[in-house]
């Protein structure tokens, strides 16, 4: 089970989720609580062990300001939660290599399951056709906000059009929490997990107790 602690804002919360066990770390681009810069980002990825995905999340936009800034921060994933778009995965693919990975994002919207079921599975069939499903992270959005919602999605619903792409890794994020982590991968039996504020004492600081209990609630389960 592959488990990614995200919006970390310091060294000490990045490492201590290493040490606790988790396979990578994220550092959010976009605009929140929990932005971080590349210099700051950098600062921490220079401190990670060898073998620990440093990931950024980004809202979109320009392919060579992402590709920059994920080259200048060291990280070795980028994930882009502004939705799916085919001919930008195409060319950061293109214009990162093979040393910084794509975790593709698709949201399924809080209280529109019928369209988001027909969203979603459109989303992940053109990724397949394209050859860019290399991971796919499945998260919450109401309105206009995704990521960082602390809210869960419609999960049964959801594994339905999932199951309908059995090759693809999937990475389960929205709302998880200690307590609900189990019952996700057990829902979906998921390539991954991905917590952010479930794991937090406040916005940006993160609780180590919370993180344990994901880590080992994940792996249990």
């Amino acid at each position: 089970m592959w488990v990614k602690i995200c919006a970390n804002t310091n060294a000490e919360d990045a490492l201590g989720a290493v040490k606790l066990g988790a396979d990578a770390v994220g550092f959010v681009f976009a605009p929140s609580k929990r932005q971080m810069d590349v210099a700051r980002v950098r600062a921490i990825t220079e401190l990670l062990p060898p073998g620990v995905e440093r990931v950024g999340v980004f809202p979109g936009g320009d392919v060579e300001t992402i590709a920059e800034a994920a080259l200048e921060a060291g990280l070795t994933a980028v994930q882009i939660h502004g939705g799916v778009n085919l001919a930008d995965a195409a060319a950061l693919r293109e214009r990162l290599g093979a040393g910084v990975a794509l975790i593709h994002v698709v949201h399924w919207r809080i209280g529109e399951d019928e369209a988001s079921e027909l969203e979603v599975r459109a989303q992940l069939q053109a990724l397949v056709g394209a050859g860019l499903d290399e991971r796919v992270l499945i998260d919450a959005k109401m309105g206009a906000a995704s990521g960082g919602l602390g809210v869960a999605f419609d999960w049964a619903k959801a594994q339905k059009v999932l199951a309908e792409f059995p090759t693809l890794r999937v990475i389960v994020a929205g709302g998880l929490r200690p307590e609900s982590v189990g019952g996700a991968v057990r829902t979906f039996t998921p390539y991954g997990v991905d917590v952010a504020s479930g794991v937090e004492a406040a916005p940006g600081k993160k609780d180590h107790g919370k993180l344990r209990r994901f880590i080992e609630n994940a792996r249990r389960a």
